[in-house]
Protein backbone atom coordinates (compact mmCIF):
# COMPACT_ATOMS: atom_id res chain seq x y z
CA UNK A 1 0.00 0.00 0.00
CA UNK A 2 3.10 2.30 0.91
CA UNK A 3 4.39 1.74 -2.76
CA UNK A 4 1.26 2.37 -4.39
CA UNK A 5 1.16 5.71 -2.47
CA UNK A 6 4.67 6.69 -3.43
CA UNK A 7 3.72 5.92 -6.48
CA UNK A 8 0.75 8.39 -7.20
CA UNK A 9 2.85 10.91 -4.99
CA UNK A 10 5.47 10.65 -7.35
CA UNK A 11 3.23 10.43 -10.96
CA UNK A 12 1.20 13.96 -8.99
CA UNK A 13 4.46 15.61 -8.14
CA UNK A 14 5.65 15.46 -12.48
CA UNK A 15 1.79 17.01 -12.96
CA UNK A 16 2.87 19.73 -10.35
CA UNK A 17 6.42 20.18 -12.21
CA UNK A 18 4.76 20.22 -15.46
CA UNK A 19 2.22 22.68 -14.81
CA UNK A 20 5.06 24.99 -12.80
CA UNK A 21 7.46 24.90 -15.88
CA UNK A 22 5.16 26.93 -17.85
CA UNK A 23 5.87 29.89 -15.61
CA UNK A 24 9.01 30.01 -17.58
CA UNK A 25 6.87 30.93 -20.72
CA UNK A 26 4.35 33.52 -20.02
CA UNK A 27 2.80 36.63 -21.27
CA UNK A 28 4.28 40.07 -20.19
CA UNK A 29 3.00 41.45 -17.26
CA UNK A 30 0.06 44.20 -17.62
CA UNK A 31 1.74 47.72 -17.94
CA UNK A 32 0.27 50.84 -18.84
CA UNK A 33 1.49 51.75 -22.55
CA UNK A 34 3.65 54.91 -22.78
CA UNK A 35 1.68 57.27 -24.14
CA UNK A 36 -1.89 56.64 -23.68
CA UNK A 37 -3.73 56.07 -27.23
CA UNK A 38 -7.12 56.30 -28.03
CA UNK A 39 -9.00 53.40 -27.91
CA UNK A 40 -12.67 54.92 -27.04
CA UNK A 41 -14.47 55.90 -24.08
CA UNK A 42 -13.84 53.32 -20.53
CA UNK A 43 -16.72 52.50 -17.99
CA UNK A 44 -16.11 51.62 -15.01
CA UNK A 45 -18.79 49.11 -13.19
CA UNK A 46 -18.76 48.15 -9.44
CA UNK A 47 -21.20 46.10 -7.89
CA UNK A 48 -21.69 46.67 -4.76
CA UNK A 49 -24.02 44.75 -1.81
CA UNK A 50 -23.11 46.76 1.85
CA UNK A 51 -19.71 48.19 1.07
CA UNK A 52 -20.01 51.14 3.11
CA UNK A 53 -16.41 50.77 4.78
CA UNK A 54 -14.55 49.62 1.78
CA UNK A 55 -15.59 50.96 -1.48
CA UNK A 56 -13.87 54.50 -0.85
CA UNK A 57 -10.45 53.65 -2.52
CA UNK A 58 -11.72 51.91 -5.44
CA UNK A 59 -14.07 54.67 -6.24
CA UNK A 60 -11.39 57.58 -5.48
CA UNK A 61 -8.84 56.00 -8.02
CA UNK A 62 -10.98 55.41 -10.55
CA UNK A 63 -13.10 58.37 -10.75
CA UNK A 64 -9.64 60.31 -10.63
CA UNK A 65 -8.18 58.48 -14.16
CA UNK A 66 -8.66 60.93 -16.71
CA UNK A 67 -9.34 57.72 -19.44
CA UNK A 68 -12.51 56.74 -17.26
CA UNK A 69 -15.73 58.21 -18.87
CA UNK A 70 -17.94 57.37 -16.02
CA UNK A 71 -18.04 55.35 -12.93
CA UNK A 72 -21.29 53.18 -12.28
CA UNK A 73 -22.20 51.92 -8.87
CA UNK A 74 -24.85 48.97 -8.96
CA UNK A 75 -26.24 49.30 -5.24
CA UNK A 76 -27.17 45.85 -4.66
CA UNK A 77 -30.04 46.45 -2.05
CA UNK A 78 -27.59 47.67 0.26
CA UNK A 79 -28.42 47.80 3.80
CA UNK A 80 -26.43 50.11 4.57
CA UNK A 81 -24.98 53.79 3.21
CA UNK A 82 -22.92 52.32 0.29
CA UNK A 83 -25.00 54.27 -2.19
CA UNK A 84 -24.72 57.35 -0.19
CA UNK A 85 -21.00 57.24 -0.26
CA UNK A 86 -20.51 56.37 -3.61
CA UNK A 87 -23.28 59.21 -4.50
CA UNK A 88 -20.55 61.62 -2.33
CA UNK A 89 -17.63 60.89 -4.34
CA UNK A 90 -19.19 61.26 -7.70
CA UNK A 91 -20.12 58.22 -8.73
CA UNK A 92 -23.39 57.33 -10.70
CA UNK A 93 -25.41 55.02 -8.13
CA UNK A 94 -27.66 52.10 -9.94
CA UNK A 95 -30.69 51.48 -7.18
CA UNK A 96 -30.25 47.56 -8.28
CA UNK A 97 -33.51 45.98 -8.99
CA UNK A 98 -34.78 43.02 -7.37
CA UNK A 99 -33.25 39.99 -7.52
CA UNK A 100 -34.78 37.71 -10.29
CA UNK A 101 -35.44 33.90 -10.22
CA UNK A 102 -32.41 31.81 -11.20
CA UNK A 103 -30.01 34.83 -10.77
CA UNK A 104 -26.75 34.83 -8.19
CA UNK A 105 -26.70 38.82 -6.90
CA UNK A 106 -23.25 39.64 -8.33
CA UNK A 107 -24.00 38.75 -11.70
CA UNK A 108 -27.35 40.70 -11.81
CA UNK A 109 -26.01 43.51 -10.57
CA UNK A 110 -23.13 43.37 -13.11
CA UNK A 111 -25.42 42.41 -15.75
CA UNK A 112 -27.83 45.93 -14.98
CA UNK A 113 -24.15 47.57 -15.00
CA UNK A 114 -23.70 46.72 -18.32
CA UNK A 115 -26.85 47.83 -19.41
CA UNK A 116 -25.69 51.31 -18.11
CA UNK A 117 -22.64 51.45 -19.46
CA UNK A 118 -22.00 53.57 -22.78
CA UNK A 119 -18.23 53.17 -23.14
CA UNK A 120 -16.57 51.73 -25.34
CA UNK A 121 -14.79 49.57 -23.00
CA UNK A 122 -16.05 48.61 -19.28
CA UNK A 123 -14.64 47.59 -16.47
CA UNK A 124 -15.71 45.48 -13.59
CA UNK A 125 -14.09 46.05 -10.51
CA UNK A 126 -14.78 44.71 -7.14
CA UNK A 127 -15.77 47.10 -4.40
CA UNK A 128 -12.43 46.09 -2.54
CA UNK A 129 -10.07 46.64 -5.72
CA UNK A 130 -7.89 49.79 -5.14
CA UNK A 131 -6.64 50.64 -8.84
CA UNK A 132 -2.97 52.00 -9.17
CA UNK A 133 -2.73 55.29 -11.85
CA UNK A 134 -2.23 53.60 -15.25
CA UNK A 135 -4.39 50.18 -14.39
CA UNK A 136 -7.71 51.24 -17.28
CA UNK A 137 -4.66 52.28 -19.94
CA UNK A 138 -3.50 49.05 -19.32
CA UNK A 139 -6.70 47.37 -19.42
CA UNK A 140 -7.75 48.93 -22.55
CA UNK A 141 -4.67 47.91 -24.36
CA UNK A 142 -4.48 44.75 -23.65
CA UNK A 143 -8.13 44.50 -25.57
CA UNK A 144 -6.15 44.85 -28.55
CA UNK A 145 -4.74 41.30 -28.82
CA UNK A 146 -8.00 39.68 -26.79
CA UNK A 147 -11.45 39.71 -25.71
CA UNK A 148 -11.52 39.39 -22.10
CA UNK A 149 -8.54 40.28 -19.80
CA UNK A 150 -8.93 39.77 -15.80
CA UNK A 151 -5.64 40.07 -13.90
CA UNK A 152 -4.36 39.28 -10.39
CA UNK A 153 -3.44 41.44 -7.93
CA UNK A 154 -1.00 42.13 -4.99
CA UNK A 155 -3.38 40.94 -1.68
CA UNK A 156 -3.40 42.82 1.34
CA UNK A 157 -3.26 40.45 4.75
CA UNK A 158 -3.82 42.02 7.98
CA UNK A 159 -1.30 39.76 10.06
CA UNK A 160 0.86 36.45 9.92
CA UNK A 161 -1.90 34.14 10.56
CA UNK A 162 -3.99 35.54 7.47
CA UNK A 163 -1.35 36.07 5.01
CA UNK A 164 0.05 32.26 5.90
CA UNK A 165 -4.13 30.77 5.43
CA UNK A 166 -3.86 33.07 2.16
CA UNK A 167 -1.20 31.68 0.68
CA UNK A 168 -1.71 28.44 1.42
CA UNK A 169 -5.07 28.94 -0.40
CA UNK A 170 -3.45 30.45 -2.83
CA UNK A 171 -0.80 27.87 -3.57
CA UNK A 172 -3.73 25.43 -4.17
CA UNK A 173 -4.48 27.53 -7.41
CA UNK A 174 -1.08 27.05 -8.93
CA UNK A 175 -0.70 23.64 -8.24
CA UNK A 176 -4.35 22.66 -10.16
CA UNK A 177 -3.82 25.78 -13.03
CA UNK A 178 0.26 26.50 -13.11
CA UNK A 179 1.03 30.72 -12.93
CA UNK A 180 -0.44 33.01 -14.15
CA UNK A 181 -0.25 34.12 -17.90
CA UNK A 182 -0.33 31.00 -19.87
CA UNK A 183 1.09 32.10 -23.16
CA UNK A 184 -0.02 29.28 -24.57
CA UNK A 185 -4.19 29.16 -23.90
CA UNK A 186 -5.31 25.88 -21.80
CA UNK A 187 -8.69 24.43 -23.13
CA UNK A 188 -11.73 26.24 -22.08
CA UNK A 189 -13.01 23.84 -19.24
CA UNK A 190 -9.37 24.72 -17.46
CA UNK A 191 -9.47 28.70 -18.01
CA UNK A 192 -9.33 30.96 -14.64
CA UNK A 193 -9.94 34.11 -14.39
CA UNK A 194 -10.61 37.20 -11.68
CA UNK A 195 -13.78 38.40 -11.39
CA UNK A 196 -11.96 41.61 -8.90
CA UNK A 197 -10.95 43.17 -12.02
CA UNK A 198 -12.29 42.46 -15.80
CA UNK A 199 -12.35 44.35 -18.77
CA UNK A 200 -13.96 43.56 -22.01
CA UNK A 201 -15.77 45.62 -24.95
CA UNK A 202 -19.22 46.55 -23.81
CA UNK A 203 -21.26 45.85 -27.40
CA UNK A 204 -19.25 42.40 -27.63
CA UNK A 205 -20.19 41.44 -24.10
CA UNK A 206 -23.96 42.52 -25.06
CA UNK A 207 -23.62 40.74 -27.64
CA UNK A 208 -22.51 37.26 -26.35
CA UNK A 209 -25.18 37.61 -23.20
CA UNK A 210 -22.30 36.92 -20.99
CA UNK A 211 -24.14 37.66 -17.31
CA UNK A 212 -27.24 36.04 -18.33
CA UNK A 213 -25.20 32.75 -19.32
CA UNK A 214 -23.73 32.31 -16.09
CA UNK A 215 -26.74 33.90 -13.76
CA UNK A 216 -26.77 31.10 -11.58
CA UNK A 217 -23.24 30.21 -10.94
CA UNK A 218 -21.19 30.84 -7.39
CA UNK A 219 -17.86 30.97 -8.71
CA UNK A 220 -19.08 33.72 -11.40
CA UNK A 221 -15.86 34.65 -13.03
CA UNK A 222 -14.35 31.37 -13.95
CA UNK A 223 -17.82 30.32 -15.28
CA UNK A 224 -17.82 33.75 -17.41
CA UNK A 225 -14.28 33.23 -18.76
CA UNK A 226 -15.34 29.59 -19.48
CA UNK A 227 -18.39 30.05 -21.41
CA UNK A 228 -16.90 32.93 -23.48
CA UNK A 229 -13.79 30.83 -24.10
CA UNK A 230 -15.89 27.77 -25.03
CA UNK A 231 -17.18 30.83 -27.86
CA UNK A 232 -13.69 30.97 -29.01
CA UNK A 233 -13.53 34.31 -27.37
CA UNK A 234 -9.91 35.15 -26.45
CA UNK A 235 -9.33 34.92 -22.64
CA UNK A 236 -6.46 36.49 -21.08
CA UNK A 237 -5.43 36.33 -17.24
CA UNK A 238 -2.69 38.34 -16.90
CA UNK A 239 -0.01 39.64 -14.33
CA UNK A 240 -1.91 42.93 -12.90
CA UNK A 241 0.23 42.94 -9.67
CA UNK A 242 1.90 46.42 -10.42
CA UNK A 243 -1.71 48.29 -10.76
CA UNK A 244 -3.88 46.47 -8.59
CA UNK A 245 -4.47 45.55 -5.10
CA UNK A 246 -7.09 44.29 -3.59
CA UNK A 247 -8.35 43.88 0.53
CA UNK A 248 -10.66 40.93 -0.17
CA UNK A 249 -10.71 39.55 3.49
CA UNK A 250 -10.69 41.19 7.04
CA UNK A 251 -9.79 38.38 9.17
CA UNK A 252 -8.34 34.35 8.95
CA UNK A 253 -12.25 33.40 9.61
CA UNK A 254 -13.02 35.17 6.41
CA UNK A 255 -10.30 33.99 4.29
CA UNK A 256 -11.47 30.44 6.20
CA UNK A 257 -15.22 30.91 5.18
CA UNK A 258 -15.45 32.90 2.06
CA UNK A 259 -12.03 32.14 -0.20
CA UNK A 260 -12.94 28.41 0.80
CA UNK A 261 -16.13 28.55 -0.76
CA UNK A 262 -15.04 30.01 -4.10
CA UNK A 263 -11.50 28.15 -4.78
CA UNK A 264 -12.88 24.67 -5.46
CA UNK A 265 -14.71 25.84 -8.53
CA UNK A 266 -16.93 23.03 -7.79
CA UNK A 267 -19.95 24.79 -9.61
CA UNK A 268 -17.81 24.60 -12.99
CA UNK A 269 -15.44 21.77 -13.19
CA UNK A 270 -16.91 18.10 -13.41
CA UNK A 271 -16.35 15.68 -10.84
CA UNK A 272 -13.11 13.64 -12.08
CA UNK A 273 -11.46 16.92 -12.82
CA UNK A 274 -12.62 17.70 -9.36
CA UNK A 275 -11.13 14.52 -7.70
CA UNK A 276 -7.93 14.55 -9.78
CA UNK A 277 -6.91 18.45 -8.46
CA UNK A 278 -7.86 17.61 -5.16
CA UNK A 279 -5.60 14.27 -5.64
CA UNK A 280 -2.82 16.98 -6.51
CA UNK A 281 -3.26 19.06 -3.75
CA UNK A 282 -3.22 16.16 -1.10
CA UNK A 283 -0.48 14.08 -2.45
CA UNK A 284 1.81 17.24 -3.30
CA UNK A 285 1.34 19.63 -0.74
CA UNK A 286 -0.76 18.45 2.08
CA UNK A 287 0.88 14.90 2.50
CA UNK A 288 4.34 16.01 2.86
CA UNK A 289 3.75 19.03 5.46
CA UNK A 290 1.67 16.67 7.52
CA UNK A 291 4.15 14.08 7.39
CA UNK A 292 6.73 16.94 8.43
CA UNK A 293 4.89 18.14 11.31
CA UNK A 294 4.45 14.47 12.40
CA UNK A 295 8.24 14.10 12.22
CA UNK A 296 8.13 11.50 9.85
CA UNK A 297 8.77 13.26 5.95
CA UNK A 298 10.22 11.17 3.34
CA UNK A 299 13.05 12.11 1.09
CA UNK A 300 9.77 12.46 -1.93
CA UNK A 301 7.99 15.02 1.11
CA UNK A 302 11.48 16.67 0.85
CA UNK A 303 11.53 17.62 -2.40
CA UNK A 304 8.16 18.66 -2.56
CA UNK A 305 8.43 20.73 0.23
CA UNK A 306 11.50 22.51 -1.66
CA UNK A 307 9.37 22.95 -4.33
CA UNK A 308 5.99 24.14 -2.02
CA UNK A 309 8.64 26.46 -0.09
CA UNK A 310 10.56 27.79 -3.76
CA UNK A 311 7.05 28.84 -4.76
CA UNK A 312 5.84 30.70 -1.48
CA UNK A 313 9.25 32.71 -2.57
CA UNK A 314 7.82 33.07 -5.95
CA UNK A 315 4.55 34.23 -4.67
CA UNK A 316 5.94 37.20 -2.54
CA UNK A 317 5.13 40.01 -4.99
CA UNK A 318 1.73 39.23 -4.88
CA UNK A 319 1.10 40.84 -1.24
CA UNK A 320 1.42 44.54 0.04
CA UNK A 321 3.00 43.47 3.08
CA UNK A 322 5.08 40.23 2.58
CA UNK A 323 6.01 38.80 5.96
CA UNK A 324 6.45 35.69 7.69
CA UNK A 325 3.04 34.45 7.41
CA UNK A 326 3.95 33.78 3.45
CA UNK A 327 6.90 31.37 4.38
CA UNK A 328 5.52 29.66 6.56
CA UNK A 329 2.30 28.83 4.44
CA UNK A 330 3.30 25.58 3.46
CA UNK A 331 2.48 24.28 6.49
CA UNK A 332 -0.99 25.26 6.42
CA UNK A 333 -1.58 23.04 3.46
CA UNK A 334 -3.38 20.44 4.88
CA UNK A 335 -5.87 23.13 6.30
CA UNK A 336 -6.36 24.26 2.49
CA UNK A 337 -6.67 20.67 1.22
CA UNK A 338 -9.62 19.79 4.01
CA UNK A 339 -11.36 23.48 2.97
CA UNK A 340 -10.94 22.44 -0.80
CA UNK A 341 -12.43 18.90 0.16
CA UNK A 342 -15.28 20.15 1.92
CA UNK A 343 -16.39 22.78 -0.47
CA UNK A 344 -16.28 20.12 -2.80
CA UNK A 345 -18.34 17.86 -1.09
CA UNK A 346 -20.73 20.68 0.91
CA UNK A 347 -20.60 23.25 -2.04
CA UNK A 348 -22.13 26.80 -0.30
CA UNK A 349 -24.97 28.82 -2.29
CA UNK A 350 -24.18 31.75 0.22
CA UNK A 351 -23.18 34.43 -0.06
CA UNK A 352 -24.03 38.15 1.76
CA UNK A 353 -26.90 37.30 3.29
CA UNK A 354 -28.28 35.61 0.40
CA UNK A 355 -28.83 31.28 -0.39
CA UNK A 356 -29.35 30.86 -3.89
CA UNK A 357 -31.25 27.60 -4.68
CA UNK A 358 -28.56 24.94 -6.52
CA UNK A 359 -28.21 25.65 -10.21
CA UNK A 360 -29.76 22.98 -12.62
CA UNK A 361 -26.63 21.57 -14.69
Amino acid sequence: MRGVLTAAQFAAGLVVAARLAKGRDRLPALRPPAAAPDRGTISVVVPARDEEGRIGPCLTAALADPLVREVIVVDDESADGTAGVAAGLGARVVAGRPLPDGWVGKQWALHQGLAEATGDVVVTLDADARPEPGLFAALAGALDDCDLVTVAPRFVCDGAAEQALHAAFLATLVYRYGPVGPRVPPPPYRVLANGQCMAFRRKAMRSASGFVRVRGNMTDDVALARTLAGDGWDVRFLDGRALLEVDMHSSVAEVWREWGRSLPLADVTDGPRLAGDLAVVWLTAALPAARLLAGRPTRLDLALLGVRFLLAGALWRGYTRPGPGLLLSPLLDPLAALRLTQGVLRPSRTWRGRTYPRAAR
